[in-house]
């Protein structure tokens, strides 16, 4: 059985501003990947958020979709996905893995308790939780919590009270601010400043870290996320762009040392490696 802590203990994101970075598992195809997970914990990239393809995301935009179905295209599914995870992982020193599974392509009909417990016997450090029906978030957050497994929740900015004050009282891994509604890869039409407000009550509200994305593409896109107050930055359709075109390792290289820049002087800070816990 995997090890899992909560997610402040676990140190998803060792500094400020965190980085996760999202790619479909299977684009690039998975000995390419392996590559690409090696260089990102070299370059000690906080977070991958990988996901089981899956097809016709409701909140994803061209680019992740087109990946999902090359992703699709060459036969990646969950057991895949594991077995890549139990090769890679105990090679890193740094990057944590959050698995992203959809519920009605990965999931259903298996129970979700039963879902909860192979990730939690897995190599993944925590497990983001697509399209799950309300009716099962009690269940699944139960399951959770049993199994130790660092959970990864989701809300906006203008939820509904009850729904943000959930999101928040069970992130364990951190706290996932969608920055709009909308489909990803599209910038927020208010700026990333407009976060501010969002971002403080939320810090009233859990103890996870609060990392932000749906729009970030740049490095004054995290700079100005750092500056309304997010733990991490969350970039995906920008990164999977890296891959569709050239070597995904070289792309994703250079695209991570123009992100990763000191932001101030003092945020390089020590360069001393730490350990996976």
């Amino acid at each position: 059985m995997a090890e899992h802590t909560s997610g402040l203990t676990s140190g998803f994101f060792g500094g400020a501003p965190g980085l996760a970075l999202f790619l479909n598992a299977g684009d690039p195809p998975l000995p390419a990947l392996r590559d690409v997970v090696t260089m990102l914990d070299e370059h000690r990239v906080d977070c991958l958020e990988l996901a089981v393809p899956f097809p016709n995301s409701f909140t994803d935009g061209p680019t992740v979709r087109r990946s999902a179905d090359r992703a699709l295209a060459r036969g990646v599914d969950l057991p895949a996905v594991l077995d890549f995870l139990s090769d890679v992982v105990p090679g890193l020193r740094h990057t944590k893995i959050a698995l992203l599974a959809d519920w009605s392509h990965t999931v259903k009909p298996a129970p979700i308790a039963d879902f909860v417990a192979r990730i939690a016997d897995s190599a993944a450090d925590a497990l983001l939780l697509h399209g799950l029906p309300p009716r099962l978030r009690e269940d699944y957050h139960s399951a959770a919590a049993h199994r130790g497994l660092p959970l990864v929740t989701t809300c906006y900015p203008n939820s509904p009270d009850d729904t943000r004050r959930h999101s928040a009282a069970h992130a364990s891994a951190y706290l996932y601010l969608v920055a709009h509604y909308g489909r990803s890869g599209a910038r927020p039409p208010g700026g990333f400043a407009a976060l501010a407000d969002p971002i403080s009550r939320l810090r009233t509200e859990t103890s996870a870290p609060i990392a932000v994305g749906f729009g970030a593409r740049t490095r004054a896109d995290v700079l100005a996320l750092h500056t309304a107050g997010a733990d991490a930055v969350v970039i995906g359709s920008a990164t999977v762009e890296q891959v569709e075109t050239g070597d995904p390792v070289e792309n994703l290289a250079g695209f991570v040392r123009a992100l990763a820049l000191p932001l101030t002087p003092t945020t390089s800070g020590s360069t001393e490696d730490k350990e996976r816990k």
